[in-house]
């Protein structure tokens, strides 16, 4: 068993409970990096995922041409920062990048968009009280693409994190 793959349930784990979600990180066709902040990643048991395809064309062309990625997962909500900073330690890890290659674009299947629409609380009540908002972001979704992880690199916040990922 891989060392991602160990740690894989504990990932996921923080993948639901983080908050603003995510940053996607691909390469420019010049080298430079490219960070995307995304909403609409879901984790799947066997170290893999997918996440819709919506409105960056830059990650798109980026991934088109490149297809690695590195993904940063974080937890910034204030409750989940009140206790650690009190105490001198986050019981659980508060963040981790996963390094990956992403498939080509596809159209989503219902079960997809389905679960997107479960895992994401906020969606789902947007879509319930027929804001404008949702409409906007969130009913034009309907490409998607795989994403297969490789390795994961824990965020180093010093003695706050020490031990999580061992």
């Amino acid at each position: 068993m891989s060392k991602l793959e160990k740690h894989w349930p504990q990932i996921m784990k923080l993948a639901n409970r983080a908050f603003p979600k995510y940053a996607f990180a691909t390469i420019n066709a010049d080298g430079s990096p490219h960070v995307t902040p995304m909403g609409s990643l879901i984790l799947k048991d066997n170290c893999t995922g997918f996440y819709f395809e919506g409105f960056s064309e830059q990650m798109r062309e980026n991934l088109n041409r490149d297809n690695r990625i590195s993904v940063l997962i974080s937890d910034f909500r204030l409750v989940s920062w009140i206790i650690p900073l009190l105490s001198g330690r986050f019981s659980n890890p508060n963040a981790v990048r996963l390094n990956g290659t992403v498939g080509k674009r596809r159209e989503a299947t219902q079960s997809e968009m389905d679960a997107f629409k479960k895992d994401k609380w906020a969606v789902n009540l947007a879509r319930i009280l027929r804001w404008r908002g949702y409409r906007i972001l969130w009913e034009p979704l309907s490409y998607v693409r795989d994403i297969k992880f490789h390795a994961f690199e824990s965020v180093n916040l010093g003695k706050m994190s020490h031990g999580h990922w061992e």
